[in-house]
């Protein structure tokens, strides 16, 4: 899993050793569409969905610290299945890569607004 470099560095270096592990090495220019994984090892295709959480990116420093806190918790609890996050503060969306596994295209964006409750489930796109 990766996050954009995008959005919220600072913050997540301050968070500690329980955050997603910064992966790519990737300038803040880089589109999205070059960055994210289309197969998983295996060759399978992976799904994605987008969340928007309005107003995060002018929201306070705490809110931001914790709504990331929150954001992690749940995708390091579907670490399994997640294979690749990015949040771009700037337009405040989160992308999210799975794996192809049953119910998890309602489980993770469910489990997400649980724990951010602002967070809207805007679009998914199933595996082929």
């Amino acid at each position: 899993m990766g996050y954009s470099k995008n959005a919220t560095e600072n913050d997540i270096n301050k968070k500690g050793s329980d955050v997603l592990r910064h992966t790519l090495e990737l300038s803040p220019n880089t589109p999205l569409w070059q960055r994210v994984p289309t197969k998983d090892e295996t060759g399978k295709y992976l799904g994605d969905f987008m969340m928007i959480i309005p107003k995060l990116r002018t929201a306070s420093s705490e809110h931001r610290k914790n709504t990331l806190d929150s954001l992690n918790s749940v995708l390091t609890r579907y670490q399994d299945v997640v294979v690749f996050a990015d949040f771009n503060m700037k337009i405040n969306l989160l992308w999210i890569s799975i794996k192809p596994t049953k119910g998890m295209f309602s489980e993770i964006p469910a489990a997400i607004i649980e724990c951010v409750p602002e967070a809207k489930l805007i679009s998914e796109r199933p595996p082929k």
